[in-house]
């Protein structure tokens, strides 16, 4: 299946985050030998006990809601965070990433499901952020696109419709904050389920746990 899901991916050159949330090091092993360096957890501390343990060229994204007090775990290592959604833990990340010398690649997470439980700035809070003076200020993370989930439905155009959005956010961010920079390039939407819809949306990162790695173990 991996070898299937890269060569679709590639024909638009989306990036394959492999969620190995919940898995034994010796699953991750098994993608990691066949060259598969992007990974992305959802917990801090599963996160930094994997760290410590598999190779240190593996690509670690935390994909998951983050607390501001675990962010000093992830802040030595972590590629990218997927889901910024308040700008008192963007402060955070700017603060633990400046105590390692460090620039944090970010990702604003927005709410474009349906669904009540799902995290997420809408684009009014988004724009307050990148608007504001501590925002402005911060040297040690770097905002480089958007990120969002959509509802868990088998209606595709719904699904459809909110992938759209998102995109629709995401330009609408790089028009008005980030026309004059290239790193703001990157729209993680797309999972198992739904990551074909995402792709066609305009997907440039997409985060699939289940397709490779099987159900999640909650033991």
């Amino acid at each position: 299946m991996y070898e299937e899901i890269i060569k679709q991916l590639a024909t638009t050159n989306t990036k394959l985050v492999a969620v190995s949330k919940t898995k034994p090091a010796e699953e991750i092993l098994k993608l990691y030998h066949k060259g598969h360096r992007v990974f992305g957890e959802n917990k801090a501390q599963e996160l930094s006990e994997k760290y410590e343990t598999l190779p240190k060229d593996i690509e670690w994204h935390f994909i998951g809601h983050l607390q501001r007090n675990k962010v000093k775990y992830l802040a030595p290592f972590i590629a990218m965070l997927h889901g910024v959604d308040s700008l008192r833990l963007l402060k955070e990340v700017n603060k633990q990433a400046k105590k390692h010398d460090r620039v944090i690649t970010c990702l604003l997470q927005f709410h474009i499901a349906e669904e009540e439980t799902k995290y997420g700035l809408d684009l009014a809070e988004a724009k307050a952020i990148l608007a504001s003076e501590a925002y402005q200020n911060m040297e040690n993370v770097q905002i480089c696109g958007v990120m969002g989930m959509a509802t868990f439905t088998d209606d595709e155009q719904q699904i459809k419709r909110e992938f759209d959005q998102l995109r629709g956010i995401f330009e609408t961010l790089k028009a008005e904050f980030f026309a004059d920079n290239p790193d703001f390039k990157e729209i993680s939407m797309g999972m198992s389920g739904d990551y074909f819809i995402a792709q066609q949306a305009g997907s440039t990162m997409v985060r699939i746990g289940t397709l490779l790695f099987g159900e999640r173990n909650y033991d």
